[in-house]
């Protein structure tokens, strides 16, 4: 069985997966009309958001129906939605935090 990701309201243009996927065919489940596949251009863990569609650079990032960033350079349908490539509309903090751990980034942690 593939890999599942969720499309939380119609008019997201990324989906959370629901488990760990290599790069390949992810299954749709969610708002989308019926079942569908994606494919994953490269693995993205369980939690993390999958473009649905090409998205420039500058455009909305929406989620729960709603933007929740944009994107910094072009994101191409399929790709990891994360960090590298969006900047929270929620968290101006968010450019500068680790791709892979989330950590702070923009402080000396010997002062802290």
């Amino acid at each position: 069985m593939p890999p599942r990701a969720f499309q939380i309201h119609p008019a997201d243009n990324v989906a959370t997966l629901l488990d760990d996927a290599p790069a390949g065919p992810v299954t749709l489940t969610g708002s989308v009309a019926g079942l569908r596949e994606i494919p994953a251009r490269e693995a993205i863990a369980r939690g993390h958001k999958i473009a649905l569609v090409d998205l420039a650079s500058g455009a909305a990032v929406v989620k729960f129906g709603a933007p929740i960033g944009r994107a910094t350079q072009p994101v191409a349908r399929g790709a990891w939605v994360h960090l590298h490539n969006l900047a929270s509309d929620l968290d101006e903090r968010s450019s500068s935090l680790d791709r892979q751990t989330g950590a702070p980034s923009d402080t000396n942690s010997a002062y802290v």
